[in-house]
């Protein structure tokens, strides 16, 4: 009760006291103050126009200024190109010299020929590694220099001597034009027997042997086309109604890398005397093949050496083989059942020979 008489007491007092002046100036809603400040901006305004407009009138525009002449003594391209050349032919002869290094795609682009074959090259190529002497054929006796850590050491001399005999063996079927065929169906040897093969101007084959390609060659390459060529390697037409009914071609000489997973292979060359020549390691048996290359066949450089070897005396055979033709000389002698070619001309002289025929039979009657 006493306290709501005392804020019903303070109420009224409160509303009944007079307001003082500042509190009537700051509810009053006076405009001097906004009209002053638009003044002071309509000036400031009317100022920077002037000025703007000075500075249009009394800017000067300078004309575009010209590109300064070449320097004639600043060093030049072609001034730093002859101060190279000088400091190269002074600084030539300084250094060491780099030996030969082992490059693997020098021996697929550029193979080295028969003559090239050195003993330090066939080592290089690990050539001379042979398997386990647990593994040891003894029929490889003869080809075997040693045994060092249990492995057999191969004879780098025989190695030698056999490459180059089987060289002048694939010369000699290359100069009368003998159909050779390469062989080599294990893991990287793809390239080094297409490179051999086209060197040769041979066949090829880096996938699995086909059993029967040969005895039974009629009904497995009976879609193989065939052609006939002339001396000089020219397609020769009139043959086709005959080549059509021809037996499949035979190889006269084949070259297999890997014997051991082509003992198929062999077996069918041996069956039709077809000569062969193999890379014979310490745990293969070289009466498989004709002419045998006591090496290590485990090696991919080294069979690429041999492919290589082999490749360029087919291709020193070809090449004779051609320079003979162009003096006349035939080097080979074709199939005695091919006969001439079918032209228009003959074909008009059977017609004539046959109708003389029928003509004196029917005198004759």
């Amino acid at each position: 009760m006493i306290l709501r008489n005392i804020a019903i007491r303070h109420g009224r007092k409160a509303l009944a006291a007079p307001l003082r002046l500042s509190q009537f100036r700051t509810l009053s809603t006076e405009t001097s103050t906004l009209e002053a400040s638009i003044d002071n901006h309509n000036k400031q305004t009317n100022s920077l126009e002037a000025t703007l407009n000075s500075l249009h009138l009394t800017r000067n525009f300078t004309p575009p200024q010209k590109k300064k002449a070449r320097d004639p003594n600043a060093t030049s391209v072609a001034k730093d190109f002859q101060a190279y050349n000088h400091i190269k032919r002074r600084t030539a002869n300084l250094g060491s010299v780099i030996p030969k290094h082992y490059e693997p795609y020098q021996l697929i682009i550029n193979p080295p020929a028969p003559k090239d074959i050195t003993l330090e090259l066939l080592m290089a190529s690990q050539s001379h590694l042979g398997h386990a002497t647990q593994l040891w054929n003894p029929a490889n006796q003869r080809y075997i220099y040693g045994i060092r850590q249990g492995i057999h050491i191969i004879s780098l001399e025989e190695t030698a001597a056999h490459l180059r005999r089987c060289a002048k063996v694939v010369e000699g079927v290359a100069y009368h034009g003998g159909l050779i065929l390469f062989v080599g169906t294990r893991a990287g040897q793809d390239s080094a027997v297409v490179k051999a093969a086209s060197l040769a101007k041979g066949c090829h084959l880096f996938n699995r042997w086909v059993a029967g390609s040969i005895t039974n060659g009629d009904q497995i390459l009976a879609k193989c086309a065939i052609k006939a060529v002339d001396a000089n390697d020219e397609v020769v037409a009139g043959y086709e109604d005959k080549l059509l009914s021809w037996k499949a071609l035979k190889p006269d000489l084949v070259v297999c890398l890997n014997p051991l997973e082509n003992y198929i292979l062999l077996h069918e060359c041996g069956l039709h005397n077809i000569p062969t020549i193999g890379v014979i390691d310490t745990d293969a048996d070289p009466t498989w093949v004709t002419y045998p290359i006591p090496a290590n066949d485990d090696s991919l450089r080294c069979i690429q050496l041999i492919a290589g070897v082999l490749g360029r005396a087919g291709e020193e055979g070809q090449r004779k083989r051609l320079e003979a033709a162009k003096e006349g000389i035939v080097t080979w002698l074709p199939p005695p059942d091919l006969g001439e070619p079918v032209t228009a001309e003959s074909r008009a002289r059977a017609a004539a020979e046959k109708a003389a025929a029928k003509k004196r039979g029917a005198n004759s009657s």
